[in-house]
């Protein structure tokens, strides 16, 4: 592989875009495929199977040829607001899956360096937090502070920037009350119907470990719909 291609691989990796290194493996010869750009003249007889594999986002060799495709996906951008209990484990789940992760909580007792090493911990609150974090549709909230001053803004946040998951821990009881607020503050039913209230796939446990890993079943089913 050529320097200024290894380079262009990095720098991309580095600003975390989506690209594809496509390479046939029987001459060495390959190139770097970026969505609704010219395909390498090299590779124009397979421009359906390599947006194909792209699109659904697979890697492999295309059927019965020796073009092979490795495709690098931008990681989802992943916020939890609250560095509680459950957190510590749902991190121990989610942290080695395509992910970018933000702890956002102005408790910095709770959200530390020592409770959360090598975490991107943001010690503000949602609204100050947010100006340091790019954000849009592709982006996923969890809301785990069971504390409306803390949890209420970053959900008003998501639903007006559209994050594509939204997920709050509570009971039912407390989730009606978080969504009465939210429709009083403007929002509409289906806006506030949108949040995953209470947060988790339903697989009986009570247990932080359980919820967590029932956090991680839904945004990982939520983050396949994108």
């Amino acid at each position: 592989m050529k320097k200024q291609l290894l380079e262009n691989i990095i720098s991309k990796k580095n600003n975390k875009e989506e690209f594809a290194i496509v390479t046939n493996i029987s001459n060495g010869e390959n190139f770097i495929f970026e969505k609704n750009k010219i395909i390498d003249k090299n590779f124009e007889n397979y421009s359906d199977e390599i947006n194909n594999y792209f699109n659904n986002k697979q890697n492999g060799i295309i059927e019965n040829t020796d073009i092979f495709i490795d495709t690098y996906l931008r990681p989802i951008k992943v916020i939890i607001v609250g560095a509680v209990h459950i957190t510590q484990f749902l991190l121990d789940y989610i942290k080695n899956l395509n992910f970018e992760i933000f702890i956002i909580d102005p408790r910095d007792y709770f959200a530390s360096e020592k409770r959360f090493p090598n975490m991107n911990i943001i010690n503000k609150w949602p609204i100050e937090a947010f100006e340091e974090i790019k954000t849009d549709s592709s982006t996923a909230l969890i809301a785990l502070t069971h504390d409306p001053k803390i949890d209420d803004p970053a959900l008003k946040h998501a639903l007006k920037n559209k994050f594509f998951y939204i997920g709050a821990l509570g009971s039912k009881k407390t989730h009606l009350s978080r969504c009465q607020r939210l429709k009083e503050a403007g929002f509409k039913e289906e806006e506030v119907n949108s949040i995953h209230g209470p947060i988790g796939i339903n697989l009986g446990g009570k247990s932080s470990p359980e919820i967590a890993l029932s956090i991680t079943a839904q945004l990982v089913l939520e983050s396949h719909k994108l």
